[in-house]
């Protein structure tokens, strides 16, 4: 229970819609215009990268069986990219050290979201850890363009009450109460769409498929 709770942390529907209020206030304020840029900007690059190994996966087969890789996991890639810097850029600390603190649980939420997607069976530890590298990718991006958590733009004192407690709000009845997306499946359609294929290929399409070619070489040697 404990790890599929912690799970939906790392859905979509519930992470842009955080994501976009708090782009939303960096972006109304002057000092804070490029960091949003460059948030977006990486984040856009970095779903379509995970997009794309979905979709190179169920619509061509093409993983890598040695790693059990089948795509880049987006629950992780999602969290590490957005909970690091958002957390560092919302939460009302004044001092370096309490915007590193939060920086900090900001990257931790991201691992455990990571290990979550183990535990419940949706990914390897290879998928956990490319999406974590890509999205700890964006936020590194962030940090050199806008500068260490201590740098980051701080908000007003009413946008540095509201938009925590409404983003904290959300992020906690969500997971508990809100509907779950099945996203895998949306991504499954456009996969054989595009690829012509009659059915997806499977995890256990690429392990068996590797498993006999390994025998094959094994004999023949």
């Amino acid at each position: 229970m404990f790890w599929h709770l912690i799970t939906r942390l790392g859905e979509v529907q519930i992470l842009l819609p955080a994501a976009m209020l708090a782009a939303w206030v960096l972006v109304a304020r002057r000092d804070s215009r490029r960091t949003a840029g460059v948030w977006l900007c990486c984040l856009g690059m970095a779903i379509a990268l995970t997009l794309a190994s979905k979709l190179a996966f169920i619509g061509w087969g093409l993983g890598l069986p040695a790693f059990n890789f089948s795509g880049v996991s987006g629950h992780a890639m999602m969290s590490a990219a957005l909970y690091p810097v958002l957390l560092a850029t919302l939460v009302p600390a004044r001092s370096a050290a309490g915007r590193w603190a939060a920086f900090g649980f900001g990257v931790v939420l991201a691992i455990l979201v990571g290990v979550s997607r183990v535990h419940v069976g949706a990914h390897s530890w290879s998928e956990v850890i490319a999406g974590l590298a890509v999205g700890g990718a964006v936020t590194a991006l962030v940090l050199a363009a806008q500068g260490l958590p201590r740098g980051l733009p701080r908000l007003s004192m009413a946008a540095s009450v509201a938009v925590p407690l409404a983003i904290a709000v959300w992020l906690t009845l969500m997971p508990a109460f809100g509907p779950a997306f099945n996203s895998h499946s949306v991504v499954t359609h456009w996969s054989l769409r595009l690829s012509g294929r009659p059915a997806p290929y499977t995890r256990s399409e690429m392990l068996r498929e590797y498993r006999q070619r390994a025998a094959q070489e094994a004999g023949s040697a």
